[in-house]
């Protein structure tokens, strides 16, 4: 079974995650299938071709060696720009003076126009919510159906999506890596994130913001439309409860972050999610624990 499912109708490339599995193998089932359609001539080559769908950059590099040499030039789809309720794709590759870099490609071809969930991670520092976001990524790509997860950052701590696997490889070097990237949460930095997820347009969108309740970070949240709350300290949930509030989002779950638990515990599922996680750890892969598993049932549930 493949991990990730490429077809093409027209001149449009459909991609998108299929099967869980690791990057390399991720990119080593894309590189057979386009080899498939390239050799059965369904990707035989032309003016356009117009990518559709979402990519890890391994497998954008991938796509890009496979078919830039048969097309005059490739555009990519953007769901945060171009006319509302239709997709629009961004020339990223051209041979042609017909097509000018950057160029931005509109079709008639209808974006559903809906408000996709935006759900921020919050709560108290060090309660481990980078890696309840890396686990939750991890489980919802696990369940058979369910929206690709994207991510978004929205703090300057250096630890990017890319954090937790480097992690399970080599702590000390993601732990170094993370350092140097670091960098001072602004009131500028607050205002480029809070874009970040005002345009996010994804089916389900998951953003990890700093630890304390700064006018920065309300910048931030209020672009979203829903919150988890995850706290080292229980005390300090009521005061996460009626900040989330305040800012009109809608509270899916509380979870107590036990790092020194043994198992999670699911206290109630209406009407929302409460309980506790436990241990979590960076460079662990927490994303078989029992609350971890039901957060991520809940936001799949939110776009249904």
């Amino acid at each position: 079974m493949s991990t990730y499912h490429i077809n093409i109708e027209g001149d449009v490339l459909k991609v998108k995650f299929d099967t869980p599995a690791s990057g390399d193998q991720i990119v080593r089932d894309a590189a057979a299938r386009l080899e498939e359609l390239i050799e059965s001539g369904e990707v035989k080559g032309g003016r356009l071709l117009k990518i559709d769908g979402p990519a890890s950059l391994p497998v954008c590099y991938l796509i890009a060696h496979k078919v830039s040499h048969l097309y005059s030039a490739i555009a990519i789809f953007d769901p945060k720009i171009g006319r509302k309720g239709y997709k629009t794709f961004i020339t990223a590759v051209s041979h042609s003076p017909a097509y000018k870099i950057g160029e931005l490609i509109e079709t008639d071809e209808p974006q559903k126009d809906k408000i996709n969930p935006k759900v921020v991670i919050c709560g108290p520092k060090q309660s481990g919510k980078s890696c309840l976001r890396e686990g939750l990524k991890q489980a919802i790509s696990n369940i058979e159906g369910a929206p690709y997860p994207y991510v978004i950052t929205a703090c300057p701590d250096g630890e990017g999506a890319w954090f937790s696997e480097a992690a399970q490889r080599d702590l000390e070097l993601a732990t170094r890596l993370k350092a140097e990237y670091k960098a001072k949460f602004t009131p500028e930095f607050a205002q480029k994130a809070a874009g970040w997820v005002r345009i996010a347009n994804t089916t389900l969108n998951i953003i990890d913001v700093g630890g304390r309740i700064t006018d920065e970070n309300r910048v931030i949240m209020r672009e979203a439309t829903h919150a988890v709350i995850l706290s080292g300290n229980k005390e300090k949930i009521p005061q996460w409860q009626e900040f989330c509030q305040s800012l009109g989002l809608r509270i899916v779950a509380i979870i107590h972050s036990d790092i020194k638990g043994k198992e999670d515990a699911i206290e109630s599922e209406l009407p929302m999610l409460t309980g506790t996680v436990h241990h979590l750890i960076r460079g662990e892969d927490v994303s078989g624990r029992e609350m971890v598993q039901a957060l991520a049932k809940v936001l799949v549930g939110l776009g249904k």
